[in-house]
């Protein structure tokens, strides 16, 4: 480590419980920035029917997503809409972290050969 640059976390008092707070700090962290994120992500009924957008612009969340899945980098998204930023690109990656950490699915039960 250079001279100068401190850990970010450290077990400065020797407790080993460095881990839970490294953790800790991150999550908090992680809540602020979700939620500024967040706020980019807004909903118009007048826009594509009440879908989520970003920042009532006419381009939305599911079709970030789409380009994303179907391997589109970020880099060209940004290109292809040029007011869109990178944290709205992140907005909608979180976006979609939050429903489906929220969504209840049953899981399969598969039966053992006997």
């Amino acid at each position: 480590m250079a001279a100068g640059n401190a850990p970010l976390f450290s077990d400065t008092d020797g407790d080993g419980f460095w881990h839970d707070k490294c953790l800790t700090k991150v999550m908090r962290r992680r809540t602020v920035d979700e939620a500024k994120l967040l706020d980019r992500i807004t909903v118009d009924p007048t826009i594509f029917g009440g879908k989520p957008t970003i920042r009532g612009r006419r381009l939305a969340v599911e079709h970030v997503l789409a380009m994303l899945a179907a391997d589109d980098q970020a880099e060209d998204i940004l290109k292809a809409y040029p007011w869109l930023e990178a944290d709205d690109i992140r907005a909608c990656l979180t976006y979609a972290h939050r429903m489906v950490a929220h969504e209840r699915v049953e899981p399969s039960v598969i039966e053992k050969a006997a």
